[in-house]
């Protein structure tokens, strides 16, 4: 393939963030078709945050319970 073809070809990306372009312009600004608030919308709707696992979310929890209790 020419590499000419390669930058016409667009990869698979999730329905949400069809049209979605980011490049750094010649002064090393990155310039995105979303806002931050957008992104990071679709990243916590759609990306697991691996340091909450399943027992620090637990302990969070219990940490919660425990401070209404103290009120």
């Amino acid at each position: 393939m020419s590499r000419r073809k390669d930058k016409e070809e667009k990869p698979e990306t999730h329905e949400d963030l069809q049209g979605f372009d980011i490049r750094i312009d010649e002064f090393g600004n990155v310039q995105t078709t979303l806002t931050q608030a957008q992104i990071n919308r679709f990243l916590n709707q759609n990306v697991e945050d691996k340091k909450f696992t399943p027992e620090i979310i637990k302990q969070l929890q219990e940490r919660l319970k425990n401070a209404g209790e103290e009120e």
